[in-house]
């Protein structure tokens, strides 16, 4: 109470009880007494009306400084409180649309990142063969050799904006998160990022210019482009931010197309690849059940069969090929054109690396099918959009299409079963009841206090809780990634915009394939009842605090 009497800041003369009555008369006048120019009397003192208003105001601001320091006591049993909180499964699936799965009879697959399984190192690899093209092949400073890959730095789902050279992390309705825009490897503070796009929000016109680094390649793209501005800054050289994003994309795409990096990964398997007899047992249980399964990936068959013997050798048993486990096998398929285009399937002979010229109009066991498109793939299968669907980790190239088309979609994010962890951790969680209580708090100041009105009472607060927020949600960040925080929430505890995409385009999302093993084949999964956006995220209610 003694600070509520600091705070109040009563005229030593002035009875404690006509505060009660001052309110009184105020309410009774609508409110405020200042458009009546009056005072009000006492027999001990005469004040005007409108310092009775700061009193008041002052009163309310008090009570809100007694909430919060009632919270910062509650905070020390918080930790018992938030370990009986159901936690989620790092390994589940989670529904954003309703979902038959007896009602599902063919399930299409990915390779790169959704049946094959890639260490770290993969990364690493792409960055420094991208950044030796740059040197070799577009003249880029030798100096550039010398870049390192960070794997600390880059997630998944950050935006490059081709015109002023910045990577952006975006929230779910299109703002920049205000400690997640980098200019090189230098982030921005937010009177710079005003100064650059005016406000935090990125507008229609301005999203045209910015590029999307959604599959799990682009850790490797990220991080160059960031290096590669940081250099020119450096430097002290002029550059265009355009010409920079159309270098390090031809780069990084000239590492896929020419085989570089599959040949890498083919050479060392065992530090790119991880063995995996899981979604053997997934594929397996499929066929059993009677379901058709199809293969349809960007990468050529040579390097898929080297990734698939390798990573499924010691569970194939008595199989001769992993082809065994699926009625069609596209490679090459140049996705996301498969889903727009009218191109032909070419069958692709595996003795002699070439292809044929004979028309396809069915597709045989045990063969290998190149190229085609939506169109001529549903005319042969006469699968019906929704009886099949197709897991892929890119949300563009791989769902967005057959989202369109009808197919029910799954997308695989790899990043999923660690985030979840982190979220289940109650360091994390403490944290984040911290924030909320302290938001809430914040929200009920401001919605007390006027602009015209904010005292040095309700300055000193506001502060205090603003230091205490800040706190709160750096610690949460780091948790994550020291750059950019959690790939699916911004600092503010607001859903990303990568969270957008895959509410967008994916029916359900997990983070492997074989993670349905845990789910019967004829389950119904449902969105929960209480889901906001994301279906994974739980936010530790504020009311934690209160019921201590």
């Amino acid at each position: 109470m003694a600070a509520f009497r600091r705070l109040l800041r009563l005229p030593s003369s002035l009875p404690r009880t006509n505060i009660s009555s001052f309110t009184r008369i105020r309410e009774g006048l609508g409110g405020s007494f200042r458009s009546y120019n009056a005072v009000a009397s006492t027999d001990q003192t005469v004040l005007k009306l409108d310092e009775v208003d700061d009193l008041v105001l002052d009163g309310e601001v008090a009570k809100i400084r007694g909430e919060f320091e009632a919270a910062k006591q509650g905070f020390l049993r918080i930790p018992e409180a938030v370990k009986g909180m159901p936690k989620m499964n790092p390994e589940g699936i989670y529904v954003n649309k309703n979902l038959r799965l007896d009602n599902i009879q063919v399930y299409g697959f990915d390779y790169d990142y959704t049946l094959a399984h890639y260490s770290p190192n993969l990364h690493r690899l792409i960055y420094d063969l991208a950044k030796e093209h740059m040197v070799n092949e577009f003249r880029y400073p030798e100096t550039c050799l010398k870049f390192r890959y960070d794997q600390t730095f880059p997630i998944r789902g950050l935006s490059y904006d081709k015109k002023n050279g910045c990577l952006l992390k975006l929230d779910f309705f299109g703002s920049i998160e205000p400690d997640g825009c980098y200019f090189g490897r230098r982030k921005l503070s937010r009177k710079e990022i005003e100064q650059i796009y005016g406000t935090r929000h990125i507008g229609r016109d301005q999203a045209r210019g910015l590029v999307g680094l959604m599959d799990f390649f682009c850790f490797s793209e990220a991080c160059l482009l960031a290096d590669v501005v940081q250099h020119f800054v450096d430097a002290k050289l002029e550059f265009d931010a355009t010409y920079i994003y159309q270098d390090v994309d031809r780069a990084i795409q000239h590492v896929h197309r020419s085989g570089l990096v599959h040949r890498g990964i083919l050479s060392d398997p065992d530090r790119y690849l991880v063995k995996n007899g899981r979604v053997l047992h997934f594929l397996t249980m499929l066929r059993e059940k009677g379901k058709k399964l199809f293969l349809l990936t960007n990468s050529p068959y040579n390097f898929v069969d080297g990734g698939m013997r390798f990573m499924l050798e010691d569970s194939l048993g008595y199989r001769d090929s992993w082809r065994e486990l699926f009625d069609v096998v596209i490679a090459k398929a140049n996705k996301p054109e498969f889903y727009t285009s009218e191109h032909p399937f070419r069958y692709y002979d595996m003795e002699k690396d070439t292809l044929a010229f004979n028309k396809v109009d069915a597709f045989l066991p045990n063969k290998i099918y190149y190229h085609g498109s939506l169109k001529s793939f549903l005319q042969i299968t006469k699968w019906n959009g929704p009886e099949v669907i197709y897991f892929g980790d890119h949300l563009f190239s791989d769902l967005r299409g057959p989202s369109k088309a009808g197919w029910r979609t799954a997308a695989i994010i790899h990043e999923l079963e660690n985030e979840i962890l982190i979220q289940n951790d109650d360091n994390y969680r403490f944290e984040q009841a911290k924030f909320h209580i302290i938001q809430e708090l914040l929200g009920k100041l401001h919605a007390t206090v006027a602009n015209s009105q904010r005292s040095e009472v309700y300055q000193l607060l506001s502060e205090e809780l603003n230091d205490e927020r800040l706190k709160a949600r750096q610690k949460m960040k780091k948790m994550f990634n020291k750059s950019f925080g959690a790939t699916f929430l911004t600092d503010t505890g607001q859903e990303s915009a990568f969270a957008y995409y895959i509410h967008q385009y994916a029916d359900v999302y997990t983070s492997k394939p074989e993670n349905f093993l845990l789910y019967p084949p004829e389950a119904w999964l449902h969105v929960p009842f209480d889901i906001k956006i994301m279906p994974h995220h739980v936010k530790v209610p504020s009311s934690l605090f209160k019921n201590q």
